[in-house]
């Protein structure tokens, strides 16, 4: 699958009018591809093919494809070919200079955030400040129960550190929502573990592990891990 480019762009009322009998955006996903083509079908498709430097003397067309959203399984994707949205606009966005938000902002942007049709959204850091926490806890209440035409209910997620205080704060704050997910992590890079956690390896994994068991037992059904600074860590770490 291939990254859109401003040309490839199309409105809802042209999706409409190609495919009278697609549902449009958020109860249908959209998939863009770019094929070879011995032509250019349109100009629309010249640009695409001219966004990629790589291959000068190929042509390529742009084909849509819609599908209805899977039903949501917590850790798996029941079609293969459907691409999963998790948006954390509302988390490490935030952190970009400048882009500090209300939590008035934070839900007026999850409202909008479920109308196009997101799986995931990642609401905030709870354990950061109580401002967050509230934020966090208020997005679980409205948009974590609200349904969309298909019965659809958006997974609203929490991001905590590997710690029980962290994982408890982002439990007592999603756990309004219809889909809760906690979403903790830890830095799993050799320079990381040594410097910045003072930790082995062996250590490191076994923190992960039981803090997952322990969002767990909490009642959280949808636990995500991820490890922090992965593109250094060594691809056996939690293969074990």
């Amino acid at each position: 699958m291939a990254a859109v480019s401003p040309a490839s762009r199309f409105s809802a009322s042209q999706f409409s009018a190609a495919n009278p009998k697609a549902k449009p955006f958020p109860s249908s996903f959209i998939q863009f591809r770019l094929s070879p083509s011995r032509h250019f079908p349109s100009s629309s498709s010249a640009a695409a093919a001219a966004a990629v430097p790589s291959l000068p003397r190929k042509s390529f067309s742009t084909s849509i494809s819609c599908s209805v959203r899977p039903e949501y399984i917590p850790n798996r994707i029941s079609d293969p070919h459907y691409v999963r949205v998790f948006d954390t606009t509302l988390r490490d966005g935030e952190q970009s200079p400048g882009a500090t938000m209300t939590s008035k902002e934070k839900l007026d942007i999850a409202r909008q955030l479920i109308k196009l049709g997101v799986d995931v959204i990642e609401a905030g850091f709870p354990a950061a400040s109580k401002d967050d926490f509230e934020a966090v806890k208020a997005i679980a209440e409205e948009i974590g129960n609200a349904v969309d035409e298909d019965g659809y209910v958006p997974v609203i997620c929490g991001l905590s550190r590997c710690n029980e205080k962290d994982i408890r704060t982002a439990w007592d704050a999603v756990k309004y929502a219809k889909r809760p997910r906690i979403h903790t992590f830890i830095a799993t890079s050799p320079i990381h573990m040594k410097y910045k956690l003072r930790k082995s390896k062996e250590e490191v994994v076994e923190i992960a592990r039981s803090m997952v068991s322990f969002a767990r037992s909490l009642g959280c059904e949808d636990v995500e891990f991820s490890p922090e600074d992965a593109g250094r860590l060594e691809s056996s770490l939690f293969l074990s």
